[in-house]
């Protein structure tokens, strides 16, 4: 089993990583902190998905020295999804801290569970 989780020690950090942004997703009440458990979930999906698009000896897709053949090359479409993916996560942690500092100026408080009960005691006002 050890031998399994070393051979494949890119895909057990991600999953390490995953469970370590979960566990910070559901158990922090700060907000910020809750930000950076995504950040890192996202960033396990990246390992994982360049893990399992690498293969060892193989090159980037990019012809050189005459190399014409595809099984010389490494499948360019796990590293696009990667590329996309960290534009897609950049611009969503963007939006949650925009959306975050609002929450600050109208409760001044980061703590989610301050926030609702701030937020009730408005609405019944």
């Amino acid at each position: 089993m050890a031998d399994f989780l070393f051979n494949n020690i890119e895909e057990t950090v991600s999953v390490i990583l995953f469970g370590i942004g979960f566990t910070m997703l559901l158990l922090q009440q700060n907000l910020i902190k809750k930000i950076m458990g995504m950040n890192i979930m996202d960033t396990a999906v990246y390992l994982f998905l360049a893990a399992k698009g690498y293969i060892y000896g193989k090159m980037v897709p990019i012809v050189t020295d005459g190399v014409l053949e595809a099984s010389a090359y490494i499948n360019p479409v796990p590293s696009g999804l990667v590329l996309t993916g960290i534009v897609v996560s950049v611009s969503t942690t963007a939006l949650m801290l925009a959306l975050t500092i609002r929450l600050y100026e109208r409760y001044h408080s980061l703590n989610l569970d301050e926030i609702l009960m701030r937020a009730k005691k408005e609405e019944k006002s």
